[in-house]
């Protein structure tokens, strides 16, 4: 039950920091200004309010009164009334009293004025109307066969300082809110920006010197993944270069090779040898590609349809069938993408004779699918394959030309632009290769 309730609280809760460390702040201050409010309303507002209509009904029950008494003169006595008191009042004899009465219990004042009028006149004796004049109160008191009819100001029942107390609490409030909106961005910004460095590091893009800021412990973090980063760059230069010259010094005792082989007078045995050192020739110009670095390419924005239509119509074979949606542009190293895909397409070639190609796009990410009815590969080798060097002998046969590196350097160039590779069983009966390429 209440890891229920918890896991429903914080599928409410915002998921950004920015937007969490504002509730931190906003919420109090929200909450102690509707505590402010509520106290105020209830015990200055509208005991205020309850005062003022209270003197208010009072006079008017005098004003009858004294009109009763018949010691004064009605006129001077109206006259009076409306001078010093503000109540303007007409006596309207034989006059039709019944009006339909607005019954607006959402209102305060209406609550208020009713109650009061009717703890002094009575229940039917009065008609009072608040809407119909902005600046003035309608009400009618039943008098023998007419009634009195009084126009006040609505500042006599409603004190004008609850107007101002709701001015004078929502301005700070917002103003407090929108300081701490400015200072929030300023602290949340360094972590966005630490965010989306990792983010591009992570997919192979070149990061230019990444300066921590904010908070102390911020800009610590932003300290240690740079120095990371740069061990990882320095880690992988390393390794390419080592790897990039065994290959570059190999090559010579292979031309060497080549010239003795040329000399041999056994034809069979030196075309035996030969094959060997061809052989060892392209496994080492398969481990200059790749050991070559991603990260010397700029990233550029293209077409990916023209891309691999271009690399559909460099093959001019018959059996490639395409399906591509025009127009989609992202955000890549072609050069590595182009490469990726030739590889895909290869090995489609090189192992059936029917080739599907498709590209798709899904919201913010685009799908390229290659099908084909070649052999295939085994469900439980779907992984093995993208390691490098792995060769699958029983399902491509025992081929020389290859040294597996092929798949290893596709799935390293997709997921450096955060993506994927996945291998299905393809509708052909052969191998389906699905690419995700993020937008």
């Amino acid at each position: 039950m209440s890891y229920g309730l918890s896991k429903f609280i914080k599928n409410l809760l915002p998921r950004r920091l920015f937007y969490r460390a504002l509730l931190i702040v906003a919420v109090p201050i929200i909450v102690l200004q509707i505590i402010i409010t509520i106290v105020f309303f209830d015990s200055l507002w509208i005991k205020t309010n309850k005062g003022m209509t209270r003197a208010l009904v009072g006079e008017m029950k005098t004003f009858i009164t004294a009109y009763d008494n018949g010691k004064y003169n009605n006129n001077d006595l109206s006259g009076l009334f409306s001078i010093y008191l503000d109540l303007n009042v007409e006596y309207k004899n034989n006059k039709l009293f019944n009006k339909p009465l607005k019954e607006r219990w959402f209102s305060p004042v209406d609550r208020t004025l009713r109650r009061e009028l009717k703890s002094k006149f009575g229940n039917g004796n009065y008609w009072f109307n608040t809407t119909s004049y902005k600046e003035l109160i309608h009400i009618n008191i039943k008098y023998n066969q007419g009634y009195f009819e009084f126009f006040i100001p609505k500042d006599r029942v409603a004190s004008t300082s609850a107007r101002m107390f709701a001015l004078w609490i929502t301005l700070p409030a917002l103003l407090m809110i929108s300081i701490a909106i400015i200072f929030l961005k300023n602290q949340t910004r360094p972590i966005v920006n630490l965010a989306k460095a990792a983010e591009r590091f992570g997919k192979g893009e070149n990061i230019d010197e990444y300066r921590p800021s904010g908070a102390l412990e911020i800009r610590k973090a932003g300290l240690e993944f740079d120095k990371m980063r740069k061990r990882i760059v320095r880690h992988l230069t390393q390794r390419s270069e080592m790897l990039s010259g065994i290959s570059h010094d190999l090559r010579t005792p292979l031309t060497r090779l080549k010239l003795q082989l040329s000399f041999i007078k056994d034809e069979e045995l030196s075309k035996k040898m030969s094959s060997d050192v061809d052989e060892m020739e392209k496994m080492l110009n398969e481990y200059l590609q790749f050991t070559s670095s991603t990260y010397l390419e700029k990233d550029e924005i293209f077409d990916i349809s023209e891309l691999i239509k271009s690399i559909i119509d460099k093959y001019d074979n018959n059996n490639i069938s395409k399906k591509l949606i025009p127009r989609i542009y992202m955000n890549g190293r072609k050069n590595l993408i182009q490469r990726s895909l030739n590889n895909i397409i290869d090995n489609s070639i090189k192992y059936a004779d029917k080739v599907n190609i498709e590209l798709s796009k899904k919201n913010n990410s685009v799908m390229i699918t290659v099908d084909d009815n070649g052999i295939g590969v085994p469900e439980d080798e779907y992984h093995n394959v993208f390691k490098p060097f792995y060769k699958l002998d029983k399902s491509r046969g025992n081929s020389k030309s290859s040294v597996g590196l092929g798949l290893s350097i596709t799935s390293d160039i997709i997921k450096s632009h955060g993506g994927n590779v996945v291998l299905e069983k393809s509708p052909l009966n052969g191998l389906r290769v699905k690419v995700f390429l993020p937008l």
